[in-house]
């Protein structure tokens, strides 16, 4: 969450701060860590939120591996932020880039000069990089982020990828039956419109389709073009999207690997939070919304047990957060001391999980799916040549 605050850092000299934070004491620490004095604070509107999720085309992964490799070799942050801005091409990262150096050669923190670009730099990411300079150990923040997203977007793109073959199928058999239905048919019609025998029912309607295509084509095809935008329009409201994704979470089988994917990619952000030292309170804050609504109230409720002093491995197997595999990964973590690394270990061990399911997933679906669209259009094609069938059986 992003708050305003009005801060003095000497007696006339007042400033106006936009800080992310978990909450208002978080923001005030923040701004006392950079030598304010917070005159007042507010939290920023909703539409703010709405930006972040519009993210700008900023190569983040690509910037977080160049920019460790220039620390690896010896620059300084500020050196190895301009060597970057100096090589890139694209204006709107170049220009990300000098509102960073900016900052920073006001003597700003890198984290405070990341925070005010929320489109470019997720609140992970800034959270990220503002726990290392606690520690001091930039290098070693950027390496778990690259391996974090890294790890991410493998997951992603096997999901991706298992679900290009279907889409391109189905596109297809659309198309088809779409060429069928708007310029085939009608001509069927044409031929039928004087044979003077009883024609199928099935046969009857669709030619009937034929022939309200020819008298009124332009208006019919008006008419589907709106209802798919409309159609379209509404599927891309908030709202409408999870409606749609409370369904799929009620389906049995698709549920509960949603929830299962969800939980891998909570317990793998909550894991390297951890591991960069910042305490289970704000970091479980700061992946809730990484959960659908439902498991966000579970994650709320398991959040007030753990701040009352219960364990991690308690609170979440109350609230039914965790999985057999984890909730023992769990108290092994807490037995070690080690709970970012087993954290981290739950993730990988559900992301295996779901690429064999996904891929078992595939196997079965796809051919169902060409079986279906094979019947779909056999099933029009019959209905067209059904008359010649039967006239042909009548002469003979």
């Amino acid at each position: 969450m992003y708050f305003e605050v009005k801060a003095l850092r000497s007696v006339n000299d007042v400033h106006a701060l936009s800080l992310e934070a978990v909450d208002e004491e978080d923001a005030r620490a923040q701004a006392a860590t950079q030598g304010f004095k917070v005159l007042s604070i507010r939290g920023k509107q909703s539409w703010r939120a709405w930006t972040r999720t519009r993210r700008s085309h900023f190569p983040l992964l690509l910037f977080s591996q160049e920019l460790l490799a220039l620390l690896n070799a010896g620059l300084t942050i500020v050196d190895g932020i301009e060597t970057l801005a100096e090589k890139e091409i694209r204006p709107d990262a170049k220009k990300n880039l000098k509102q960073i150096l900016a900052q920073l050669y006001e003597g700003r923190s890198l984290s405070y000069a990341l925070q005010n670009l929320p489109e470019v730099f997720p609140p992970l990411y800034v959270s990220t990089v503002r726990a290392s300079e606690r520690t001091g150990d930039l290098s070693e923040a950027l390496t778990r982020y690259v391996a974090y997203q890294t790890q991410v977007d493998i997951v992603r793109k096997k999901v991706l990828s298992a679900s290009i073959y279907p889409l391109l199928l189905m596109g297809a058999g659309v198309l088809v039956m779409a060429f069928l239905m708007i310029y085939v048919v009608p001509r069927f019609s044409r031929i039928y419109e004087d044979i003077g025998t009883n024609l199928p029912l099935l046969s009857q309607l669709l030619l009937r389709w034929g022939k309200l295509l020819q008298a009124h084509g332009l208006l019919v095809l008006g008419a589907v073009t709106v209802v798919a935008l409309a159609t379209f329009y509404l599927l891309s409201r908030p709202a409408a999207k999870v409606w749609m994704m409370q369904r799929v979470w009620q389906i049995p089988a698709a549920g509960a690997r949603m929830r299962i994917y969800q939980l891998a990619r909570f317990y793998r952000t909550l894991g390297m939070l951890l591991k960069g030292g910042t305490a289970v309170g704000q970091a479980v804050k700061m992946v809730a919304d990484l959960l659908q609504p439902g498991l966000r109230v579970q994650l709320e409720a398991a959040a007030r047990k753990i701040s009352e002093g219960r364990s991690i491995s308690f609170a979440m197997e109350a609230h039914a957060l965790t999985t057999p595999v984890a909730l023992r990964m769990l108290r092994v973590g807490e037995r070690t001391g080690q709970m970012g690394e087993m954290m981290e270990r739950i993730a990988s061990f559900h992301d295996e999980e779901m690429a064999r399911w996904v891929d078992w997933f595939t196997r079965i679906f796809e051919p169902l799916l060409m079986a279906f669209i094979g019947l779909a259009i056999g099933f029009i094609v019959i209905l067209m040549y059904l008359p010649i069938f039967e006239l042909a059986g009548s002469l003979q």
